[in-house]
């Protein structure tokens, strides 16, 4: 019997690129199929071509060993095969069963919703999708919006379901319930692809994994047959620690205080809503939550980049909130940002440049006159060299360089500024394991230092390996905060995924053991 789906030799070039180089996978009925690799490695376009947003250069794709053309999304429909993007597909102000049958041939005038929702129920009784056909989009929760999106491609008769990085907007709870729902698939006969860069992920929910590296396949191997440092291995081709060894040691005194912040977001409308939190010198504190509760506001009202409406911020007393941002750089408080390419760096500027960007009067001459490249040059070699920055000049464009160098650049003259505090927002997204291996050892020497470090992370696991504390931020509120590691790992990650899910911690007393930090605000 052939495998439900065959990719043979599939071959994809962009300019100056080759994304997927040869590249062959078999998956099949009832399996868990996880691909594995880091940005970069070739994953997305090989799913494109698979999903036919985007035509191979050579190669061919079987179904069931029959040779498949596909021109476009409609015909991968049309062949059993869905795919659910990291951001959903949904229109928020449709119902459940509206957005499930929208785009569907017409039987008649008109569609028949009723018989629609009936069947929708059947499939969610069937799959374990508990999802009511009537409720909008726009009430749901992040993780009932994806059992929406799963529903679609049932109602589609799909048998082979692609998820694109389908936790990254999860609780630790929604990820289980997800985890459940792809087992009872694969059990009654459907194939599902999951791309994936978390290594925990495939070990906890796949049947088999193939590892993909700069757009070639380094090997597919059943997961009962592999490790996480064996996998690990092959994603980056060396050894990576993935434990984090971080020390024992006494925070010191509070360094960056966030009093009753009131921040609003883009729209107008509240993002940020009375915030509380105090950072210690030689302290990480962790701020974890789902995407979108408000940390960005929170980190761009740190640094003078949005308006804060009500509240304060202070840095070793001093009070920054009415500060720009030259101002609270020039009072030591760091930053580095979400997206290290449109924020963090400018692109066609050399890595000297960069490596100066926010600090440039310290590199002039003649009373701050002209700029002294010779100083400047001096400084991004010393960068370059201390934080091992993979590149053939300092005077190359750093929008050229891979993530993980641009990472270290940016983390580098945050880090040669020797802040008094830094905000860090999700500073490995997007990175290989080890160049996150190597930045959460620059995040740890700096705690050792004795700066104060916010640490905003939507990895679950990044939060708990780093931080000395914990807060959950929800909606703009502070749920929260934990001492980090002060109870059995399963447990605190079952309470901050309540946390994050929007339980205040005080509401959670049956569930907590030690590790409640000082109150709600910390």
């Amino acid at each position: 019997m052939a495998p439900l789906l065959e990719l043979r030799n599939i071959t994809k070039q962009f300019p100056g690129v080759l994304a997927d180089d040869r590249v062959s996978l078999t998956v099949e009925a009832g399996q868990i199929h996880a691909l594995l690799g880091e940005n970069g490695a070739g994953k997305s376009t090989l799913m494109h071509i698979l999903y036919g947003l985007s035509r191979a250069d050579a190669g061919e794709i079987l179904l069931e060993g029959q040779p498949l053309q596909l021109h476009s999304p409609a015909d991968a429909i049309a062949h059993g095969i869905g795919m659910i993007h990291q951001d959903f597909m949904l229109i928020p102000r449709f119902s459940v069963v509206e957005n499930v049958v929208i785009g569907l041939q017409k039987d008649g005038p008109q569609l028949d919703l009723r018989s629609a929702a009936l069947r929708l129920s059947d499939l969610a009784r069937q799959y374990g999708l508990v999802v009511d056909p009537e409720a909008r989009v726009e009430h749901l929760s992040v993780g009932v919006q994806q059992r929406v999106e799963i529903l679609k491609l049932l109602y589609r008769h799909a048998r082979l379901l692609i998820l694109d990085e389908p936790t990254g907007v999860l609780t630790p709870q929604e990820t289980e319930g997800l985890f459940a729902v792809l087992r009872r698939l694969a059990a009654q006969g459907h194939a599902v692809l999951l791309i994936t860069h978390k290594l925990h992920e495939v070990i906890a929910v796949a049947d088999q994994v193939t590892v993909l590296r700069d757009g070639r396949v380094i090997g597919s191997l059943p997961v009962r047959q592999s490790s996480a440092r064996q996998l690990a291995r092959m994603m980056v081709g060396r050894e990576v620690t993935l434990r984090v060894d971080k020390p024992a040691q006494q925070a010191g005194p509070p360094l960056l205080q966030i009093t009753d912040l009131q921040v609003r977001g883009d729209n107008g409308q509240p993002k940020v809503r009375g915030v509380t939190l105090t950072v210690h010198g030689g302290e990480i504190l962790g701020l974890a939550g789902v995407d979108g509760n408000g940390q960005s506001e929170l980190a761009e009202a740190l640094m003078g980049l949005r308006p804060v409406e009500a509240g304060q911020v202070t840095l070793a007393k001093k009070d920054l909130t009415r500060h720009s941002p030259a101002a609270r750089r020039a009072s030591h408080l760091g930053y580095i940002p979400a997206d290290r390419r449109q924020v963090g760096s400018i692109g066609p500027l050399s890595i000297a440049y960069n490596a100066v960007l926010g600090t440039l009067r310290r590199y002039t001459t003649w009373g701050g006159l002209f700029l002294n490249p010779g100083h400047i040059d001096r400084h991004a070699r010393h960068l370059v060299n201390e934080f091992d920055v993979r590149t053939p000049s300092i005077h190359f464009e750093a929008g050229k360089l891979s993530g993980g160098n641009l990472q270290k650049v940016v983390l580098g003259r945050e880090l040669l500024a020797r802040p008094t505090a830094l905000v860090v927002e999700q500073p490995t997204r997007g990175l290989d394991v080890g160049a996150t291996e190597y930045v959460h050892r620059q995040l740890l020497a700096e705690r050792s230092r004795g700066a104060a470090l916010l640490l905003i992370s939507a990895e679950l696991e990044e939060i708990l390996a780093l931080s000395d504390r914990i807060a959950v931020l929800y909606q703009g509120k502070i749920m929260g905060v934990l001492t980090a590691g002060a109870q059995e790992s399963n447990s605190q990650i079952e309470l901050l995924g309540l946390m994050m899910a929007g339980s205040p911690l005080a509401s959670l007393s049956n569930l907590h053991t030690p590790g409640r930090s000082d109150g709600p605000h910390g």
